[in-house]
């Protein structure tokens, strides 16, 4: 095993990291810019190197600079987790070229899985099944709209080196094929210095579903189960779970030898994430591979029950897997919010300020991943993901009670989150039935975001203010904390219990 690791990004996957090395017996170098200084991963690791300014391009995206960084503090190994550099090919390479360990599969693997278009030609040679479309980048419109008549429309136009929904286009009719083919082509190049585009069959209705593996150098490819991740606003996903309600054992049998067979393909070691679309019929196709932890590994984490961030630093450091496949079955049900500072009821329009009070959930099958505490200072230079808020369960309906729970028990004032979007979100009865597509969200946005003041929520709030006034009445009249008559004796019903929480919580009550 390492004696030092370096970790080469920041907020909750940085912490998350320096955790792992924490369990592992390992140092860890926290790296950071000026704006995250008092972060708490930088706190948390054993050392600490600033690396500038706020803006990204001028501190977390700049390789050489963690490489040498690397090299200053004695650390063999540096960490990429998710975003920033990790799935730059050219990073790993230069990693490697300077001696050390890069924590995530070849530099080699990263490129072949890097472009949608390569991609689909190496697993296509492997027999994984994608969705009908072109391995090469298109040369103009008219070559596309002649690709799509052979498909049908609608169609969909993506960029080959893109991620994130950027460079997409769904197009329905030749008409609009030129336009939609030049914003999209616009939208690469701004988005990943790579303008090209391929076009693929539009599959209406279907499921994103991704296979977890995870590959030693001994030549050990395991598949770890499914994540349903359909419940996606502009190709973001927002909630994520294990396992998915539309998949069997057979299916996830099926689906998990197709993914090591991509891993295999690649070359793959390391952690990675095979993402599919799953149709209504059971038929799956291949969209591509992330070659990263994923921001929602935890919830494979909980129902595998197996640390994926020590397995990370383990493979990297020559360990051998010392499972088979047949260790892994489903146990249970796990399902993650991630928590952003946006504010969904005016189009989730990036929240900034102070944290200003911060209380995280706890009990039976609760974990925060959570990069933030009371006085973070939140702004816009980096993703507004605060946290990962996950439970784990025995069944699917008791898991989405415990995140009712928790969530209720999530107090973050001082910028607007997520938190209540995703209260109404559970509460809807098709996410209960788990009866979702990708295009569920956007479809239902509205109802889910508007959230205006009911009749309960008024009276919520009218209980909420005079059993305040009355608990600083009896405060200052007995001397005591304790209040007494109507309060005291009204502890226990549910609306006074709901009461002082809405007093507890302060503004969470108004963003409900």
């Amino acid at each position: 095993m390492f004696n030092k690791v370096l970790v080469a990004n920041r907020g909750e996957i940085a912490l998350r990291v320096v955790r792992a090395c924490q369990e592992l017996g390992v140092r860890s170098v926290a790296v950071y810019s000026e704006a995250d200084a008092r972060a708490p991963h930088v706190r948390e690791a054993d050392e600490a190197v600033c690396i500038g300014p706020p803006p990204s391009s001028q501190s977390y995206l700049l390789g050489d600079k963690l490489i040498e960084v690397a090299k200053q503090t004695g650390a063999e190994a540096i960490h990429p987790g998710y975003g920033f550099l990790s799935e730059r090919a050219w990073f790993a390479r230069a990693v490697r070229d300077a001696g050390l360990v890069f924590i995530g599969p070849p530099a080699e693997a990263i490129e072949a899985m890097g472009s949608k278009t390569s991609a689909r030609q190496l697993v296509t040679a492997a027999g994984v099944p994608v969705v009908p479309g072109t391995t090469e980048a298109l040369r103009d419109a008219s070559e596309a709209e002649a690709i799509a008549d052979t498909f049908g429309y609608p169609v969909l136009l993506k960029a080959a080196a893109g991620g994130g929904g950027k460079g997409m286009r769904v197009v329905h009719k030749a008409s609009e094929m030129a336009s939609a083919l030049e914003s999209a082509k616009r939208e690469a190049q701004n988005a990943f210095g790579d303008d090209a585009v391929y076009v693929e069959k539009y599959i209406q209705g279907p499921r994103h579903v991704e296979i977890q593996v995870l590959a030693d150098t001994h030549g050990t490819v395991l598949h770890l189960g499914e994540r349903e991740c359909s419940l996606q606003r502009r190709h973001q996903k927002m909630l994520e779970e294990a396992p998915s309600p539309a998949v069997s054992p057979e299916l996830r049998a099926r689906m998990g030898e197709t993914a090591a067979a991509a891993a295999r393909a690649a070359g793959y070691v390391n952690a990675g994430t095979c993402e599919f679309l799953l149709d209504r019929d059971g038929q799956f196709y291949f969209l591509e591979m992330n070659t990263r932890i994923q921001v929602e590994h935890p919830v494979t984490e909980l129902v595998m029950g197996l640390d994926l961030v020590q397995w990370q630093l383990r493979i990297a450091a020559g360990e051998k897997l010392p499972f088979d496949q047949k260790s892994f079955t489903p146990r249970g049900w796990a399902i993650e919010c991630r928590i952003t500072s946006e504010d969904p009821a005016n189009g989730f329009l990036p929240s900034t300020g102070r944290i200003t009070h911060l209380h995280v959930p706890s009990g039976p099958g609760v974990r925060w991943d959570g990069g933030i505490e009371a006085g973070s200072e939140i702004g816009l230079n980096y993703d507004p993901m605060l946290a990962k808020l996950i439970v784990h369960a025995p069944t699917r309906l008791l898991a989405i009670a415990r995140m009712q729970r928790a969530l209720r028990e999530l107090v973050i004032d001082g910028v607007e989150t997520s938190r209540g979007f995703h209260l109404r979100l559970l509460e809807h009865p098709d996410v209960r039935s788990g009866d979702i597509t990708i295009q569920w969200l956007e479809a239902h946005l509205n109802e889910l975001t508007g959230a205006p003041a009911t009749a309960d929520t008024i009276q919520l709030a009218a209980i909420a203010a005079a059993l305040a006034a009355d608990h600083d009445r009896n405060v200052r009249s007995a001397g005591a904390g304790e209040p007494t008559g109507g309060a005291a004796a009204g502890a226990d019903t549910v609306p006074h219990r709901d009461a002082w929480r809405a007093v507890a919580r302060r503004e969470s009550l108004r963003r409900d």
